[in-house]
Formats: structure tokens, sequence, C-alpha cells
């Protein structure tokens, strides 16, 4: 077998490190926009001041219209659906409606109840099953966005 050269082992090793830690950013940085979005819907503002400094209160109506919601997560190693049931501003169900990853659906089957136990999408990462875990996650907060009062 003939010997590689030196460069080209640092050339092929830099080339796969940068494609991981691409991957790894751009997870990241979709984690980082998802977090304050759910900030914001948690801590909607209640007070207004009007026009002569007066403080009114605007208390919402509710954050989320009753209903059945379906969001799709979807990354490289496939997809996921959800169906989120939210009622009185409470998610009260969430199903797997559709599973097309590369990994097996039991290694997520316990995530619906912890969305509905945190009422919230994000949930605590599987692991060897972070790509589901990801997919699920942007799932649920795509089923909430979908439920969302814009009214307020």
């Amino acid at each position: 077998m003939k010997k590689m050269d030196k460069k080209w082992v640092i050339l092929c090793s830099t080339a796969i490190a940068a494609i991981y830690a691409a991957d790894y950013v751009s997870t990241d940085t979709q984690a980082a926009i998802d977090q304050p979005m759910q900030h914001i819907a948690n801590n909607v503002q209640k007070y207004h001041k009007s026009n002569n400094n007066k403080v009114i209160n605007r208390t919402p109506k509710s954050l989320y219209k009753n209903g059945t919601y379906i969001g799709t997560g979807t990354n490289r190693r496939g997809s996921i659906d959800v169906a989120v049931t939210i009622k009185n501003d409470k998610v009260i169900n969430v199903e797997i409606s559709n599973f097309e990853m590369h990994y097996s659906e039991s290694d997520i089957v316990e995530l619906p109840n912890e969305v509905v136990q945190n009422q919230s999408a994000k949930v605590t990462n599987v692991s060897g099953a972070t790509y589901s875990t990801k997919a699920f996650e942007d799932a649920v907060q795509d089923a909430l966005y979908q439920a969302k009062n814009v009214a307020g």
C-alpha cells in the first residue's frame, strides 16, 4: 500500500472536521432561535402604557387556540409528524402521527409524555437518538406556532 502524503491526511481530516462542525453549529443555532421564541411566548407583556403614560392591564385572553395541530420536524435523518392537542392553554396530548427516521421510533416513545408533563417543546435529549429527539422537538414547536393565538 502506498503511503499517503501527510498534507493530504491533514487536509482530509480538516475537511471532515469542518463538515461535522457545520452541522453542530446549525443544530445549536436552531435551538437558540427556538428558545427566545418560547421565552417570549411564556412572558407575554401584561401591561401596556397608553399615550398619557397610564398603565393599562392587557392580560391576554389565551396564548393558544384550542384544538389539535399537526407539526413537522425534519433533518437529514428523516422526518417526524406530531399531533398536539391544546385545551385552555395547556398541552393535553401529544401523539407521534408519522415517523420516518433512520432510527427506531421506540427510542423516543416517552417524549410525548414529557411534553405534556413539562408543557414545553423542549425535551431531554435521548442518547443515541439525537436527530430523532431534535426532529420531535421541532415538530412540537411547529404545532405550537400554528396554535398560537395571534390576537393575544
